[in-house]
């Protein structure tokens, strides 16, 4: 069996294996798929394109700032505006910034309600 792993474009299990010269299969969802067809999805996948309040594209790993009081539902206490989150992590949706808030935990954010901090 050879050896050569690829990220499966349906689940994203990094388990996926090469079955014959083109083809690759996931072991956790079953899905194949010829190694042409990849490089089509990984394409739409990068065009995500996220912006804070100012307009700024963010990026996978950038720092933001919260910029109004937010307040959670079952939370006593609002997230204050200023509160530094570091490392945030794309995705599609409404709530499209998931992120680990200081002193709360995780949480899904809009990217209309941040800026980016810019070092």
């Amino acid at each position: 069996m050879n050896e050569v792993t690829k990220q499966c474009p349906q689940c994203k299990s990094p388990y996926a294996y090469l079955l014959h010269t083109t083809m690759y299969s996931c072991p956790e969802c079953s899905h194949e798929w010829n190694s042409a067809e990849t490089s089509g999805d990984e394409n739409q996948s990068e065009q995500l394109v996220v912006k804070d309040m100012n307009g700024t594209v963010l990026h996978d790993g950038d720092t933001v700032l919260f910029m109004k009081d937010m307040s959670v539902k079952g939370y006593s206490k609002p997230l204050k505006s200023g509160t530094k989150v570091k490392n945030i992590h794309l995705t599609d949706g409404d709530h499209n910034i998931d992120c680990k808030i200081p002193g709360f935990g995780a949480m899904e954010l809009k990217s209309e309600l941040v800026k980016k901090v810019i070092l």
